[in-house]
């Protein structure tokens, strides 16, 4: 492998089975994931912010090794009630992210902004539209932290408990990315950039992560394409578009000129390879043998 991309020797196989008829797409799963930014301290020569990442446990199934961003799936229960809503409006996101609904897009901001809380400790609400809480530890806030994980409580719920107002315009939309037809378990996923609040710290609280790290992506880049660095497609190609941004604020300002059509892959036969491509994203364009054996299993592109 001349890079660090993450492929899965299952996939000829399952391709092979979609093509065939044999294998039934899933429909997706509505999911987030936050790209949390911080801008280097004065005395750092190196320019850029930094990005908040996990690497996913070497003994996981799927990507293990693999670094990521804190996300994970929507839950259903945000789309119930509204809850407390500082920035843009509902309709707004439902606009900018391409969704039906104010519901729909109030689930995704959620699950943006559950998920970064569950995975790295980093609240994006406040008691009021124009603050964030300054503390999220402690053993209540870590009770709470830990129901949500298990879905024993809604995030509109743990909200409007604390009295917290959502802080949606602490995010910025920046791509949508939709795992392959051929895979087992699917993800419509949303990637937002956002910049870490005053005060608050990250902290490896996912069950899922071995470590975490703050980089920039232009390391990140650079250990990928060294392949010292696992990644799947999504994740290089958003590191990739951060690069031209100097600061947390700048990303987040960039955010409302990125495209957001969803990318799906596509597989096609090419005599006696398949060939899998991801649309304007040349760079992850795989050629592989037709007769490699695989197996089962899979996940989120």
């Amino acid at each position: 492998m001349s890079n660090g991309q993450w492929y899965p020797p299952e996939w000829p196989a399952r391709i092979r089975a979609l093509a065939s008829g044999e294998l039934t797409a899933v429909p997706p799963r509505r999911a987030a994931t936050v790209m949390l930014l911080r801008d280097a301290p004065p005395e750092q020569a190196a320019p850029g912010p930094a990005v908040h990442m996990l690497r996913r446990s070497a003994s996981m199934a799927f990507a293990g090794g693999a670094y990521a961003y804190p996300g994970g799936g929507v839950d259903p229960r945000d789309d119930d009630h509204l809850v407390r809503w500082s920035g843009p409006s509902l309709e707004t996101w439902a606009a900018r992210l391409g969704v039906g609904t104010v519901t729909e897009a109030q689930a995704v901001v959620c699950a943006a902004v559950r998920e970064t809380y569950e995975e790295a400790g980093v609240l994006l609400a406040g008691p009021t539209g124009d603050t964030v809480v300054g503390d999220t530890t402690g053993a209540c806030w870590e009770a709470d932290r830990e129901a949500l994980v298990a879905r024993e409580l809604s995030f509109a719920d743990f909200l409007g408990r604390r009295g917290l107002v959502l802080r949606s315009d602490l995010l910025g939309a920046w791509a949508r990315w939709i795992t392959p037809e051929f895979e087992s378990r699917r993800y419509d996923t949303w990637f937002f950039v956002a910049a870490l609040p005053e005060g608050q710290r990250t902290r490896n609280a996912s069950s899922e992560a071995d470590r975490t790290v703050w980089i920039r992506p232009a390391d990140a880049v650079e250990g990928y394409d060294r392949g010292e660095l696992l990644m799947m497609p999504p994740t290089v190609a958003t590191l990739r578009a951060l690069l031209p941004y100097g600061t947390a604020a700048a990303a987040l300002e960039g955010a409302a000129s990125q495209d957001l059509a969803p990318v799906l892959a596509r597989a096609r036969m090419e005599g006696d390879e398949l060939v899998l491509s991801w649309p304007g994203h040349e760079e992850f364009t795989k050629h592989v043998p037709a007769d490699v054996p695989g197996g089962t299993g899979g996940g989120p592109a």
